[in-house]
């Protein structure tokens, strides 16, 4: 961002506006790389590949954003990557109301993922493809889901991911909970596990995957640095850049790697503005950013991820996180009652009781 300063201007609110040739260079695909001078044998490591970029909203998003996928798919196979990540709702847009998101949706056995499969397959590349989901349910009613397809060299459809977490009232307006057992995919023989944005900051969800046996986890994610409402308020609080202050932890207590693809720029839903905060990145077991993206460009990241070349971080040997729970111990985690003070409808002050029950959580 640094190098474009002088062509940024400031609107009323501390939002960012770019003159046109800035927004330009912004949209050129930059390559990153942390790769090794030989590809991962196969089963001890995988070659990742991540796309951040600001994709087509609005009517004909899809087709648009497919036909991107197939360039993006173009570039990773330059670099022999393994698995191609995309960012969360990649193919319709994120932004959307009901009767959009609805509109939207397909089966998992329609046009765009049976192209993407095609493409997978040609390829022999892993896609972890996000896009909107319809399903039709015994009992007569279509539910709608923020959904992942994890897709294999083979062009197989691996899983068709639910959302399980939803965030905020949109996304709540807008998709059916997903529900899942949090399976690990053997993609390139390398075991894989897919979380799907607000998910990836889950501590619970992460450690399940890790627990059975995911050494990469991998999550789309649309998260944006503020939004914007008709009425031209901007969102109070950014959201967090969970990449450097949550996902480090993740990858170093479960001695795994996690690679989070995010949106970059913008999408507009009439008059509501979304900016994303474009922080893609592939962190490794010990904690350590490998690579990352910049705030706001078009970005591939490519990645060996070899969990051989990562050394114990504890130095008594036979001891680690994992191997050393009590799981007899943990039953507060999955009880529906807690005592945590319920900031919902009412932040903290400094008159709050934090031991009085009138503002204590009951699930």
């Amino acid at each position: 961002m640094s190098q474009h300063a002088d062509h940024l201007e400031r609107a009323g609110d501390g939002s960012p506006r770019y003159h046109d040739t800035v927004h330009e260079s912004h949209r050129r695909l930059q390559y990153r790389l942390a790769i090794y001078s030989e590809l991962p044998r196969r089963g001890s490591g995988i070659r990742l590949a991540i796309y951040q970029a600001e994709a087509a909203c609005g009517e004909g998003a899809t087709e648009k954003n497919l036909k991107r996928m197939e360039e993006a798919v173009a570039h990773a196979a330059r670099f022999e990557a393994q698995l191609l990540v995309f960012p969360e709702l990649y193919l319709p847009g994120y932004t959307h109301d009901p009767e959009s998101a609805r509109a939207v949706s397909e089966y998992v056995d329609g046009p765009s993922l049976t192209r993407a499969r095609e493409v997978a397959r040609a390829n022999q590349m892993g896609l972890v493809l996000p896009y909107a989901e319809k399903l039709d349910d015994e009992d007569g009613r279509s539910r709608y889901y923020d959904s992942v397809a994890v897709i294999d060299e083979r062009g197989e459809l691996l899983d068709s991911y639910r959302k399980t977490h939803l965030y905020a009232q949109q996304e709540r307006d807008n998709w059916n909970e997903g529900h899942s057992e949090f399976p690990v995919h053997r993609i390139a023989e390398f075991p894989v596990g897919v979380l799907n944005c607000y998910e990836c900051e889950f501590p619970e969800l992460v450690r399940i995957l890790a627990l059975r046996g995911a050494k990469l986890v991998v999550g789309p994610t649309a998260a944006d640095t503020y939004y914007r409402l008709p009425d031209g308020r901007r969102s109070r609080v950014p959201y967090p850049d969970v990449s450097r202050v949550v996902l480090p932890g993740h990858a170093y207590v479960n001695n795994l790697f996690f690679a989070y693809s995010n949106r970059c720029g913008y999408e507009s839903r009439g008059e509501d503005v979304w900016h994303y905060r474009g922080n893609s990145i592939v962190i490794g077991p010990h904690g350590d950013p490998i690579v990352a993206a910049a705030e706001s460009q078009d970005t591939l990241l490519v990645a060996d991820c070899v969990p051989a070349l990562y050394g114990r971080t504890h130095p008594e040997p036979g001891y680690f996180y994992l191997k050393d729970r009590r799981p007899e111990l943990y039953e507060a985690l999955v009880a529906r009652d807690a005592r945590f003070v319920d900031i919902e409808n009412r932040e903290v002050e400094e008159t709050t009781d934090l031991f009085g029950d009138p503002h204590r959580y009951r699930g």
